[in-house]
């Protein structure tokens, strides 16, 4: 695994040791950055699914100012420092180990707000919408905030009025869905 482009291009990184993330693939993770970017003017991501760390760094790597990158497993959680240690973006980004609910709860209330929004939860949990909601709800979101969910085909949410379908993509089992926010 590695960084794909940007300034940390060609970068390697540590991946978990675990079957409990799945690492997106070199392939996928540039497909998804030319899709959405491929490159950011500043702004704040939130990966909320963090695995070990590869999608926030990849958008950190390509421009975005500030990273909050989540994950509940203790390995990830390790990986994840361990990478922004490595790549010396400690001063960037953040890793919280939390549930996904707790640490957008933290968020809501030291009133963060994103740009860009990574969600690629464990497969089959059916949360995606609960998420979304929630963000929505608690104004989360800036204005053009991209929220890209990667999950199975079968993971079917609804797409409130504020949000647009920018694009849609399956590789295999799996769909990428790329959604903007509009005010």
């Amino acid at each position: 695994m590695r960084v794909i482009a940007g300034k940390l291009r060609s970068r390697q990184l540590k991946s978990v040791d675990s079957k409990l993330t799945r690492p997106t693939t070199d392939k996928n993770k540039e497909n998804l950055f030319n899709m959405i970017g491929p490159y950011f003017d500043g702004g704040v991501c939130l990966d909320l699914f963090g695995g070990s760390g590869g999608l926030g760094i990849e958008a950190i790597s390509r421009g975005m100012e500030k990273l909050y990158t989540v994950d509940k497993q203790y390995k990830a959680f390790q990986v994840i420092k361990e990478n922004f240690r490595l790549l010396n973006i400690e001063n960037q980004a953040c890793a919280y180990k939390m549930d996904y609910q707790k640490a957008l709860q933290k968020f809501n209330d030291d009133n963060l707000s994103f740009d860009l929004v990574l969600l690629d939860p464990p497969y089959g949990l059916k949360i995606t919408q609960k998420i979304i909601e929630f963000l929505l709800e608690n104004q989360m979101l800036n204005h053009g905030c991209l929220i890209v969910v990667e999950d199975l085909n079968e993971e079917v949410f609804d797409i409130p009025k504020s949000l647009i379908l920018k694009k849609k993509q399956s590789y295999g089992i799996t769909t990428l869905q790329i959604l903007k926010y509009e005010e």
